[in-house]
C-alpha cells in the first residue's frame, strides 16, 4: 500500500467510518428501545472495546506487518496507558465509594492512610493525576518511556528475531507480576474500578458511552491515516526493507537500530491510547490485560486479517472478539483450542489473511484455468512425437 490514497481504499474506509461513526451512534441515539434497528447502549460499548482492539492490533502490524518485528509485549503498553487514565477515574470516585473516603476504597482496605498520613493515604505519584490534562499527558508518556528504555537496549545489542520475542515476553511478563503485587498502590489484582465520573460526566450514562465509542473511532481512523502515510513514504520503504533483509539495509549505510526503535516507540504509544479509552468503556483495568497470553491473541488477530496489511488487523481483531464475545457463552473451555487451531490453519493454508483470500481464489482459478487449457491442447503441441524426439542415428553409407 504505497503512494496516495486509491479510490477503492477511499471508498472502504469512507463506507465504513459513516457507518462506525455515524449510522451506529444514531441508531443508539434516536431510534426507541423497542424497535428491531436500535442499539443498545451496553452493545455500543462492546464496539468500543473492539474498536480500541483493533487500534492495539494496527500498532502490532505496524511492528511486525511492516518491519518485521514480533513483540510479545504490545498488551503491557495498552495496560499501561489503561492505568494512567484509570488513576484519574479513581480520584474522581470522591466520598461515593464504599468507605465514603477521598482515597479510593483498595487505599482504605490496605491501610495507605496510616502509611501516607501526609497525604492522607494518597501515595505521591497519584496526587497530580487529579488533573486529567496530565493524565491524557501519561497515556502517551509512560507507554513511550518505558518502550524507548526496553527499545534503546535491544536493538543497540543487536537482539532480533525470537531472541526479541522473548525478551518483550519476559517484560511483559514481569510487569504483569509486579501489578499484581498490593504494595505496588495500583490496585493488585482487582486493579482499578467502580469508575462513576469522566470529566465531570456520569460514565455509565448514554450520551458518554456514546461519547467515548466515538472517540473510539476516530483513535482508530486516526492511527489507520498515520500508519497509512508513514508506510507510503521513504521511512516506509526502509521499514518494509529491514523486515526483509536488516543486512543489506545495514550494508547500505542506514542505521536499522533508529528505525526499529522508533517504530517501536510508535506502536507503543498506539497501544496506550487504545488501552486509555478501553478502560472507561470495559469499567475495569488489572494485570491480566498485560499478560503475555494477551499479547498472543493480538499477534492471532493480524495474522487471520492478514500482516502487513492496513485493513486486515482491523478485521482481525474485530472479527476474533466477536466471535469470543460468542465462544465464551457458547464453549467458553474449549475458546482457547478454538483459538489455537485458527491460528495454525491460517498459518498453513492462509499466509496473507482474510485480506489476502481474494488474491489466493484468483491465483487459484488462474492455475486451474492454465491446467485445463493445458490438457485441451492437441499432444501434437503438447510435446513433439517420439519420432520427432529420436536424436539422428548415423546410416554407415557416410
Amino acid at each position: 500500500m504505497a503512494g496516495k490514497f486509491s479510490q477503492r481504499e477511499l471508498l472502504i474506509v469512507g463506507l465504513l467510518a459513516f457507518i462506525g461513526l455515524v449510522l451506529l451512534p444514531c441508531l443508539n441515539a434516536f431510534v426507541p428501545a423497542g424497535n428491531p434497528l436500535h442499539v443498545s447502549t451496553f452493545a455500543l460499548s462492546v464496539y468500543g472495546k473492539y474498536l480500541t482492539y483493533a487500534v492495539l492490533a494496527l500498532g502490532v502490524n505496524l511492528l511486525w506487518g511492516y518491519t518485521g518485528i514480533l513483540s510479545l509485549g504490545q498488551c503491557l503498553f495498552f495496560s499501561l496507558g489503561g492505568y494512567a487514565l484509570g488513576m484519574y477515574l479513581m480520584l474522581q470516585i470522591g466520598k461515593l465509594g464504599q468507605y465514603q473516603k477521598e482515597i479510593p476504597d483498595f487505599m482504605v482496605f490496605l491501610e495507605y492512610e496510616a502509611k501516607y498520613p501526609a497525604t492522607g493515604g494518597l501515595p505521591a505519584h497519584w496526587i497530580p493525576f487529579r488533573n486529567f490534562g496530565f493524565a491524557a499527558l501519561m497515556m502517551i508518556v509512560v507507554p513511550a518511556v518505558v518502550a524507548y528504555g526496553f527499545g534503546f537496549l535491544a536493538f543497540r545489542s543487536r537482539i532480533k528475531g525470537v531472541y526479541f520475542s522473548i525478551l518483550s515476553q519476559a517484560l511483559t511478563y514481569a510487569a504483569s507480576l509486579m501489578f499484581f503485587r498490593n504494595d505496588f498502590t495500583f490496585g493488585g489484582n482487582n486493579g482499578l474500578t467502580d469508575f462513576k465520573f469522566i470529566l465531570g460526566h456520569d460514565i455509565n450514562s448514554p450520551v458518554t458511552k456514546r461519547t467515548l465509542y466515538i472517540c473510539s473511532g476516530l483513535l482508530l481512523l486516526g492511527v489507520y491515516v498515520f500508519c497509512r502515510w508513514i508506510t507510503s513514504t521513504r521511512f516506509g520503504m526502509i521499514q518494509r526493507a529491514i523486515r526483509d533483509s536488516e543486512n543489506r539495509v545495514l550494508f547500505s549505510g542506514y542505521a536499522t537500530a533508529n528505525f526499529k526503535l522508533f517504530v517501536f516507540v510508535a506502536a507503543a504509544i498506539i497501544a496506550g491510547l487504545g488501552g486509555a479509552l478501553f478502560v472507561p468503556q470495559v469499567g475495569i483495568i488489572n494485570p491480566s490485560e498485560m499478560s503475555p497470553e494477551k499479547s498472543l491473541e493480538a499477534i492471532v488477530w493480524v495474522a487471520v486479517g492478514g500482516r502487513g496489511n492496513l485493513l486486515g488487523p482491523i478485521i482481525g481483531a474485530i472479527g476474533i472478539n466477536s466471535l469470543k464475545s460468542y465462544a465464551t457463552h457458547a464453549f467458553a473451555e474449549q475458546w482457547p483450542y478454538v483459538l489455537g487451531l485458527l491460528f495454525i490453519f491460517v498459518t498453513l493454508f492462509m499466509p496473507k489473511g482474510v485480506v489476502g483470500l481474494p488474491a489466493q481464489f484468483r491465483e487459484i482459478w488462474r492455475r486451474f484455468k492454465n491446467r485445463n487449457q493445458t490438457a485441451d491442447l492437441p499432444k501434437a503441441v503438447i510435446a513433439p512425437t517420439a519420432e520427432a524426439e529420436k536424436p539422428l542415428q548415423p546410416t554407415g553409407k557416410e
